[in-house]
């Protein structure tokens, strides 16, 4: 990705409740040596921002040592955008993500979140108040369009993000609707990944190593991003890697037999954990 180290193909996605601290260095701890990827924040409200102590607040906590920090702000107001972006920088962020895929009531009423899908002109608008004042790249991480809309309209709307500066776009292939139910739609990523020309992450129905080379392979995505699935199984990161000849990540075993001792459990139920 434009302006980033990323040359590994899993990321954490942002999570309310769970993309803080203390879950990315616990994930961290399963990378391949000289492995990097993105690490995004759980969704910060770009009105409060401005005004708190970074090291205090629990979502934009960090580790001494995180790089690839891509924070992930919701906004729809030019000041407020401005003076989070700036401040997000000084913090450390490679990278700043604006997130259109929320479907929660609480972003609805603000117009934050999918709600910036029901305009594409606005949406477009909103990057282009980033990418105005960011000295780093701008990403934008949305849904699916809702049923019954022109069929081009995904593509349509991608294409206006991209013209407004946006680096690279994340999709989940599922509606505002549908939330997490059924099943993610991973032909609409193959289908933007062969539209637009900036890079398009996959997200969506990630379980395993084998989901994320099926992605890859399916879609072309430049980047397979895991929610849920890497906060229960962190060690999804090593499988992908070993399956990719990546060495494994440094003093490993004694990560897990630590970890296992703790639990009481023999090693043969590692996986079973």
């Amino acid at each position: 990705m434009q302006g980033t180290r990323v040359n590994f193909p899993l990321c954490l996605a942002p999570m309310v409740g769970l993309s803080h601290v203390a879950l990315r260095l616990i994930i961290r701890e399963y990378m391949p040596p000289g492995a990097f990827t993105l690490w995004p924040t759980e969704m910060l409200n770009s009105r409060k921002l401005p005004y708190e102590d970074f090291a205090k607040v629990p979502e934009t906590m960090k580790g001494p040592c995180e790089t690839e920090l891509v924070p992930q702000i919701l906004g729809n107001e030019a000041g407020a955008i401005a003076a989070s972006i700036r401040k997000l920088e000084d913090w450390g962020a490679v990278a700043i993500d604006i997130n259109m895929g929320c479907p929660v009531q609480k972003a609805l009423r603000h117009n934050y979140g999918v709600a910036l899908m029901g305009d594409s002109t606005y949406a477009a608008e909103v990057v282009a108040m980033a990418t105005k004042v960011a000295r780093v790249p701008v990403s934008v991480k949305l849904r699916a369009a809702e049923r019954g809309t022109n069929p081009d309209f995904l593509f349509q709307f991608v294409r206006g993000l991209q013209e407004a500066g946006a680096a690279w776009v994340c999709l989940h292939p599922r509606t505002a609707e549908q939330k997490r139910r059924g099943n993610a739609d991973w032909s609409q990523i193959r289908q933007l990944r062969d539209t637009v020309d900036i890079p398009v992450i996959g997200n969506g129905d990630i379980q395993t190593a084998e989901d994320v080379h099926q992605m890859r392979a399916q879609t072309g995505c430049e980047l397979v991003m895991a929610g849920r699935a890497l906060a229960a199984r962190p060690w999804l990161m090593w499988q992908v890697g070993e399956d990719l000849g990546w060495p494994s990540p440094r003093d490993l075993e004694v990560l897990l037999r630590e970890r296992l001792r703790k639990k009481g459990l023999p090693m043969a139920e590692f996986f079973f954990v």
